[in-house]
């Protein structure tokens, strides 16, 4: 019989602990720091648990080495996620962008089947327990917990990242790999709120936008994403910021977020369309140019930034002003301050180095014997289900020992 310890009980360690055991005569025991296994998942998409993305490339990955995650992507995919979660009793759908969510639209439908396939007479599930050690010694592994020693044949690590600390997030899958002489790269909260000069979004808290994003250096740019933004007090979140936010938190200072809020249409589209209100709404107050383009106080917003207050009437702007305002309305520029840190992201970028990792097996290539899995190592993924896409690939390629 062989036995193998997985450390960690989130989505990777999950899948990994299920195909573990569909080989006979393993033993797994399955260790989870947290009193339930899953709890970050319940988070993930608004609570719906976006588990895959139909539309999952390598472009949709980033690390050192990102080309890393095609062998688990080709052996584990997709189609054969969703075959995974078929077989386990879950129904799913697809929205048109390719996102995949449980047809419940709850997280809990994910968590609960896979609990349910963890409940075999192989897996031996130790939640409440967490790890502070993991060697080598007599050609096994030992594990050592709060409650003891576990003598092991293999071990996986599927600790995650350090990202979402107040759900579980944590650095030790990156320590016991470090024990093992595996060396870690620079960590950096992805998938997460961009801190801007705040005068502007803390007026619009709460006010929601289609817009065009790029993230710029001086004039050069950095990233960009089209998508939903959410103005806050400190400055934007949505899933057009985060999809930006990763070169944020890895760039340096100086730079500028910049979100054409009518992206549809050009400057000189936007000034004729605007321009008409001076003809059939003259009367309107200035600062309301904008109403029934945009939300009415990001509306009045972006009039302010292009320097047009509510003092006089549309009827009495200047061509020039006017077009002020159209350009204001394609070039709404803040300064970035920061990102919101580790507690507030969704992922982390960065983590164990996978050069020193077998991608065909999730090995580790300096400790025989010994796996890991999903985000604690260097590869993160877009917004949209791909890191979990990963995490799936990434532990069932692991649960199977490379097989």
């Amino acid at each position: 019989m062989k036995t193998i310890t997985i450390i960690g009980g989130g989505a990777s360690g999950m899948i990994a602990a299920i195909t573990a055991a569909q080989e006979s005569g393993n033993h797994i025991i399955l260790l989870e720091r947290q009193a339930r296994v899953g709890r970050k998942l319940l988070s993930t998409g608004n609570g719906r648990c976006n588990l895959t993305n139909l539309n999952v490339c390598r472009e949709s990955y980033h690390g050192s080495y990102a080309d890393f995650v095609l062998p688990s992507l080709e052996k584990f995919g997709v189609n054969d996620t969703l075959d995974f979660f078929r077989n386990l009793g879950l129904i799913t759908v697809a929205e048109p962008d390719g996102r995949v969510y449980p047809l419940s639209n709850h997280a809990s439908s994910v968590v609960d089947v896979l609990r349910f396939a963890l409940e075999r007479d192989n897996i031996e599930l130790r939640a409440g327990q967490s790890v502070s050690s993991l060697k080598r010694r007599g050609g096994r592994f030992i594990v050592g917990t709060d409650e003891g020693e576990i003598s092991c044949d293999f071990v996986i690590v599927a600790c995650g990242g350090a990202a979402g600390a107040n759900l579980g997030g944590v650095a030790d899958g990156y320590r016991l790999l470090e024990m093992c002489g595996h060396s870690r790269t620079r960590l950096y909260p992805s998938l997460v709120q961009v801190k801007t000069d705040p005068v502007y979004p803390r007026a619009l808290k709460g006010v929601k936008a289609d817009a065009a994003v790029s993230l710029l250096a001086g004039k050069h740019i950095l990233a960009r994403n089209r998508g939903e933004v959410l103005f806050t007090d400190y400055g934007l979140s949505g899933p057009a910021i985060f999809e930006v936010s990763r070169c944020v938190s890895t760039s340096g200072g100086g730079l500028t977020v910049n979100l054409d809020l009518l992206a549809d249409f050009s400057e000189d589209e936007l000034t004729t369309i605007i321009a008409r209100r001076s003809v059939t709404a003259p009367q309107l107050p200035a600062n309301q140019l904008l109403t029934g383009a945009l939300h009415n106080r990001l509306g009045q917003m972006v009039c302010k930034y292009a320097g047009i207050s509510g003092g006089g009437s549309v009827g009495q702007l200047t061509p020039d002003e006017i077009r002020a305002v159209a350009r204001a309305a394609k070039n709404f520029t803040l300064d970035v301050c920061g990102v919101a840190g580790f507690d507030c992201a969704q992922v982390t970028a960065g983590g164990i180095s996978t050069a020193e990792f077998d991608p065909e097996t999730m090995e580790s290539c300096l400790v025989p014997g010994l796996f890991a899995c999903g985000e604690v190592l260097d590869v993160d993924g877009d917004c949209g289900g791909f890191n979990l896409q990963w995490a799936w690939s990434s532990g069932h390629l692991a649960g199977g020992l490379g097989k």
